[in-house]
């Protein structure tokens, strides 16, 4: 793969998990949420699904931006 298309990609990617991050803490902390913790004591599924997916396509970009793959 050719190292600008690389670097695109996890720039894209970063982006993403940027927006998944901060969607996952907008919902962890709307009403519905706060009031389900304080019922269960944790945190809903879909924000925690966020924070995840958020976190693993952010390393992933951050990855791809400042250490691509040699090329061949």
């Amino acid at each position: 793969m050719q190292p600008y298309l690389q670097r695109t990609i996890g720039f894209i990617c970063l982006v993403i998990g940027i927006v998944l991050l901060v969607q996952g803490h907008n919902m962890a902390q709307s009403i519905g949420s706060q009031v389900q913790q304080a019922f269960t004591g944790a945190p809903s599924n879909r924000s925690t699904y966020f924070y995840i997916a958020g976190i693993c396509l952010t390393v992933f970009g951050v990855s791809q931006i400042f250490w691509p793959a040699k090329p061949k």
